[in-house]
């Protein structure tokens, strides 16, 4: 464990915090703390805010009082952007970066960060997030992520603009993050909504693969169902509630087709197999072809075989998934019945 009197001073000439909000993380708490603690560039201030959590992750924040800086909240507040705001009150840093109690992060993590805002002209920081290994359906959320973050944002990134910084993986200029961005509450993902109003000031977001954190991911479908439902009806949320937004060139037109492109995919899913069984199968077949180039990439970038093995499963989810995308789309547009309800998934021990 890294000496207490590294956290009491520091001579970086940048100051940087992690802001960690916590409820009844007892699961994962210990190894997320010992990341945060033994990282090669050392924060300067690691703030943990506890949501008046009622297991026994109080009494694990407590044994790291030396090392580690804790709030409690008043009262259980409800959700994570709620403690996130009340911690930003004690936030000393010029940087702060986002993450989270089930999270581990790569050991040079912070280093990275910093070297992105030695350029003064950076406000803001996407890390890149990895799904710690449990069965096979975290496998399917990591292959997932490497398609993301490899392809998508890599491609958004080259085009000028981002469309999420992740909330276990994210980094800001605490000033402008007080001044521009702060917290709405009225929408179920704060990092997305974090990120379309940098995108609305233009403010410059840099994309870093080497900065990487390590989530935790449900691993049963219930819990699964639940993320994705609360995933899909935040991008809903932030789509109507920044409608119009987009400014740079090329970023309206990307976001438009996002949505339409995954309500027409979802929607042919879903009703090919009651319009031609020959159609739906050549669909399916096209897929898992598809799945197969995808697994391959992935593999081979992450070296990992158990993709292949998740294989089935990941189709199969496509499925759910596209029943989840088009139900959040009739729930919160057509139906505009807005759900704020945070969910909190089952942890395991990491």
């Amino acid at each position: 464990m890294p000496r207490e009197e590294a956290y009491l001073g520091s001579t970086n000439a940048m100051k940087i915090s992690l802001l960690i909000p916590c409820y009844n993380e007892e699961k994962t708490l210990h190894a997320s703390i010992q990341s945060w603690l033994l990282q090669t560039r050392r924060p300067d201030q690691i703030l943990v805010i506890d949501d008046s959590s009622t297991d026994n992750s109080s009494r694990i924040l407590a044994s790291y009082a030396p090392y580690i800086e804790t709030r409690r909240t008043p009262q259980n507040l409800g959700n994570k952007s709620y403690a996130q705001e009340y911690g930003m009150q004690f936030v000393t840093g010029d940087i702060f970066i986002s993450t989270d109690a089930d999270t581990k992060l790569d050991p040079n993590f912070v280093k990275y960060v910093e070297e992105c805002f030695a350029d003064e002209t950076v406000t803001a920081v996407a890390g890149y997030v990895k799904s710690i290994r449990y069965n096979w359906l975290t496998a399917c959320r990591a292959l997932d992520y490497v398609i993301a973050q490899n392809l998508d944002k890599m491609a958004q990134y080259a085009l000028g603009f981002m469309f999420v910084i992740p909330g276990a993986a994210g980094a800001f200029r605490t000033d402008t993050f007080k001044r521009l961005i702060g917290f709405d509450h009225d929408t179920l993902t704060e990092d997305l909504d974090f990120t379309y109003k940098l995108n609305k000031y233009n403010l410059k977001i840099v994309y870093d693969r080497r900065a990487v954190s390590y989530t935790q991911d449900p691993s049963g479908l219930g819990s699964y169902i639940n993320q994705m439902r609360r995933w899909y009806a935040g991008g809903w949320q932030n789509l109507l509630k920044h409608f119009g937004l987009p400014e740079k060139p090329g970023m309206g037109l990307t976001l438009s087709l996002s949505y339409s492109e995954g309500l027409i995919f979802s929607s042919l899913q879903l009703i090919l197999p009651f319009i031609n069984i020959v159609y739906a199968m050549t669909f399916l077949v096209s897929y898992a072809i598809f799945g197969l180039i995808l697994a391959t990439y992935a593999s081979l970038k992450e070296k990992r075989l158990d993709f292949f093995g998740a294989l089935p499963g990941y189709i199969v989810l496509r499925y759910v998934n596209a029943w989840l995308f088009i139900e959040q789309f009739i729930m919160e547009v057509i139906f505009k019945r807005k759900n704020l309800n945070w969910y909190k998934p089952d942890r395991v021990t990491m």
